[in-house]
């Protein structure tokens, strides 16, 4: 994937989970497109938000895409490593590729995915780092509920 083409994906990811840390929830932001490079759907962490531990940002932009007939050759684009939750929403649905904002702050289940043919674009992007960094210094009560520890 071209590495110009991830980064303007991942700024609608990160508009999302800044829109989600203004609103007091964890700020983690995704965006699903399409075979074709349309955004099918976008959407952020909102746990804290709608009170639903289920309501990931993957899963966020997952459900804004609406039913979708296959998701081959669709791509995840999130700013953090998805989850063990997250991961399996990729695979139980054939998406291709994933976008990841950054990796170091919490290393999810994306070398599973690797595993199993899902093509992985690690960006080690500064600014989604930076963003998670703060907020699990601030708030590190609400990450690790969030993650389940």
């Amino acid at each position: 994937m071209d590495a110009t083409q991830a980064r303007r994906w991942l700024a609608t990811a990160v508009s999302e989970a800044r829109a989600g840390l203004a609103e007091g929830g964890i700020p983690v932001g995704a965006a699903l497109y399409g075979p074709d490079g349309a955004l099918l759907g976008r959407g952020r962490n909102r746990r804290v938000q709608d009170g639903d531990p289920s309501t990931h940002a993957e899963t966020a932009a997952f459900r804004a895409a609406g039913r979708q007939r296959s998701y081959r050759g669709t791509t995840m684009v999130t700013t953090l490593s998805p989850c063990w939750y997250c991961s399996g929403l990729v695979r139980q649905f054939g998406i291709s590729r994933v976008v990841i904002g950054e990796a170091v702050t919490f290393r999810g289940g994306h070398d599973w995915l690797a595993g199993h043919g899902v093509e992985i674009v690690l960006l080690d992007d500064p600014g989604c780092v930076a963003l998670m960094r703060d907020f699990t210094a601030r708030h590190p009560d609400l990450w690790n509920e969030d993650i389940g520890e």
